[in-house]
């Protein structure tokens, strides 16, 4: 079974989410359908981790929140993500954070549901990674509103119609759906969030006045300075780990650009062509969202992975 790929969603988007399409049995995932059409399982979000606090009395279970322009995004971690749930414990708040995490939902009575997100991995990140991860969920965003706006065109929603619109198999069974749970999907809403996200980073000498306060505390924050040592050993195994990453960021480079055509390449030929030079998943997946925040590649359609 394919491993599920992390969609670039806003907050106010995913939160306004009331759909679950459930999976039959353990290996058949769930989705959140978001009013865009987003057909979610995993997650990729960058913003500011603002608070993390024990909500069980022996501390192994956490909830935090991040907030990016246009919301507030909330997480639960616990034992089952121990890794996960000490490093949330033990980051200095606020700073900024990229998340890797899958859907999670609470449906206290019918007709309601609260959406969060179970996190698989956690780091922290500069202003510049939250920058650009604005700018490429605001063209995901786009991209959405473009296939809700097709479909509200057509006299049925359908979506063989949206494929040959070129739009992908999980954005057209999405896009549908989402019509369907939502009725009338307020599209100028998500076009406002995308164009008050853009104007959240609009280069500026000074931090834009609509600035979170906990953003500017993050600027604000002196450098940490790095702690002096003796031994040279663990130098040397970072070192050998950086060098290891840029191999395998170049190997992962080289399958895309040898596998991509005119619209890309493929996500699952990608991996496949990787793993067979003896890299896991896990590592092509890393060296992939590290490609991609130094511009060498970008994902104009979700699943299609291009060189720039």
């Amino acid at each position: 079974m394919k491993r599920e790929l992390a969609w670039r969603v806003f907050a106010g988007e995913y939160n306004d989410s009331t759909l679950e399409i459930k999976g039959d049995g353990e290996k058949t995932p769930s989705h959140i359908i978001t009013p865009l059409g987003g057909k979610v399982n995993r997650l990729f979000i960058v913003g500011v981790l603002t608070d993390v606090e024990n909500v069980s009395e022996g501390g192994e279970f956490v909830r935090a929140h991040i907030s990016d322009p246009t919301g507030v995004f909330t997480l639960y971690s616990g034992q089952f993500q121990q890794e996960v749930t000490d490093q949330l414990v033990n980051i200095d708040v606020p700073t900024f954070v990229a998340v890797v995490g899958k859907i999670r939902t609470y449906a206290p009575d019918d007709g309601e549901m609260y959406v969060s997100i179970r996190p698989e991995s956690i780091r922290e990140v500069n202003a510049d990674m939250r920058t650009r991860w604005i700018l490429e969920t605001s063209m995901q965003t786009k991209h959405r509103i473009g296939a809700v706006a097709e479909a509200m065109k057509m006299n049925e929603p359908s979506m063989q119609e949206l494929r040959k619109l070129g739009y992908s198999i999980e954005l057209s069974e999405g896009v549908v759906a989402a019509l369907k749970e939502y009725q009338m999907t307020d599209v100028e809403n998500y076009v406002a969030l995308v164009r008050e996200s853009l104007q959240y980073i609009a280069p500026s000498k000074d931090a834009p006045p609509e600035m979170h306060e906990e953003e500017q505390i993050i600027l604000q924050k002196p450098k940490k300075e790095a702690k002096k040592t003796k031994k040279e050993e663990p130098k040397l195994k970072k070192e050998e780990t950086s060098d290891d990453s840029e191999e395998t960021e170049d190997t992962v480079l080289n399958a895309i650009k040898k596998l991509e055509g005119d619209e890309g390449a493929a996500w699952d030929a990608i991996m496949e062509n990787c793993k067979k030079t003896g890299l896991d998943e896990d590592s092509i997946e890393e060296a992939l969202t590290s490609l991609m925040d130094k511009g060498f590649i970008f994902e104009p359609v979700l699943g299609t992975i291009k060189t720039t």
